[in-house]
């Protein structure tokens, strides 16, 4: 499970506060004479822009069943901060993040730590940034399905993210990320967000949404392909 409110970040300097907040639920119902399944995906952010500072606050939920046996029950929340020095591409950031998953065999898993960003493009239609850092985590898995595996490592965790934007009405974004432990060669973790919006209102779009995730120590991923609506409002 990853989170996935998908809030670009980007330098506001200026003496005002800016706030943000955006709210997604996409999902899908499928019924047929040999089964059903059924999804939802709800995804909330909020965030902080001031002069030299950007924090950004999210939660995710994912709920599936497949044939009336539950396939996702997968929670994470996440609070990551940026902090500008000067109107300069480089920018340090910390991030705290929790989360649990069913579909990934992940009881609980806790990540804390920070590093540097680099805005590659930074213009009000195009962003793209790349990040780099370390995190230290804390988990509990189930490894197998029934082995429980309590552990600590410490991960770099390299991000790539972007947002263009095509005629004020058609919003492609994501990010995405590799974490490797830096204790186990083995030990690695893929998240990807991506999602596809197109503007109904200034405050309604219609989203198409991706998102993978893959836990090579529970040997387990998930990949989730839904539609729905996102609401947004700046003030």
């Amino acid at each position: 499970m990853s989170l996935c409110y998908c809030l670009t970040t980007s330098a506001q300097f200026s003496d005002s506060v800016h706030y943000y907040m955006k709210y997604a639920s996409t999902g899908s119902i499928n019924r047929t004479n040999n089964g059903n399944s059924f999804l939802l995906n709800n995804n909330l952010g909020f965030k902080i822009s001031k002069k030299r500072l950007t924090m950004n606050t999210g939660a995710s939920y994912v709920y599936g069943k497949q044939d009336h046996s539950m396939t996702n029950n997968d929670i994470s929340a996440a609070t990551d901060v940026s902090v500008y020095r000067g109107e300069k591409k480089f920018y340090y950031w910390g991030l705290a993040n929790f989360e649990k998953s069913y579909s990934l065999k992940i009881n609980s898993r806790f990540q804390g730590g920070g590093g540097i960003a680099y805005d590659v493009i930074h213009h009000a239609q195009a962003t793209l940034n790349l990040s780099d850092g370390v995190l230290f985590e804390a988990s509990n898995l189930y490894l197998q399905d029934t082995i429980p595996d309590v552990y600590q490592t410490v991960r770099n965790s390299l991000r790539v993210s972007y947002k263009w934007v095509i005629n004020n009405m058609v919003v492609l974004e994501g990010s995405n990320y590799l974490q490797n432990s830096l204790i186990h060669s083995n030990d690695y973790i893929i998240k990807c967000n991506n999602s596809l919006s197109v503007k109904l209102r200034s405050w309604l779009s219609v989203t198409a949404a991706m998102t993978y995730n893959k836990v090579n120590r529970t040997d387990r991923e998930n990949l989730l392909m839904n539609y729905g609506l996102t609401v947004e409002k700046f003030f």
